[in-house]
């Protein structure tokens, strides 16, 4: 087992938290602000609107709202989303910094009604934050939503080279 693959299963300590697994947009946005407008109550289509932030959840297949940048997370949770879609080999993705942008912020968190960042979507649906990354990855779940995503997980090649050896 890599050193990565290894760090990444140790922060497992803190990822049960018994929070609720995925939902789907529809579930989601149940909960979340007015759906006759924007998330932010004002319909006006800024970054933090409904219509905004779901145009950039559907822009990609991988989407992720964090703290930061890939290459310079700046909280240990979005630092842990990018790695973990790094050990899975997910380079091609979509990542909002939403320390940028204050409306987009709290529209993500309305939106989702979901309060906290990092937040992660595949394929336009609600897959959960941080923790719920963790157990996915944990688990195998990831490597399956991956595979309809038409993304094949890298530790599948680790898991290959390993039993060669």
């Amino acid at each position: 087992m890599s050193g990565s693959l290894r760090a990444a299963l140790r922060l497992g300590a803190w990822a049960a938290r018994g929070r609720p697994g995925r939902r789907h947009l529809s579930e989601a946005a149940a909960g979340s602000a007015g759906s006759s407008g924007g998330a932010d109550g004002s319909g006006s289509g800024g970054s933090g609107s409904r219509e905004a932030v779901e145009r950039l959840v559907r822009e990609h297949p991988v989407v992720v709202f964090m703290k930061g940048s890939p290459a310079q997370p700046l909280c240990g949770f979005s630092n842990a989303v990018v790695q973990i879609l790094r050990l899975h080999g997910v380079e091609d993705y979509r990542a909002h910094d939403v320390l940028q942008d204050p409306d987009l912020r709290q529209g993500i968190k309305d939106y989702s009604n979901w309060p906290t960042i990092p937040q992660v979507y595949l394929n336009g649906e609600f897959v959960g934050g941080c923790d719920i990354l963790l157990q996915m990855h944990q688990n195998g779940d990831l490597v399956e939503e991956l595979k309809k995503l038409g993304i094949r997980s890298a530790l599948l090649d680790a898991e290959k080279d390993q039993e060669k050896k």
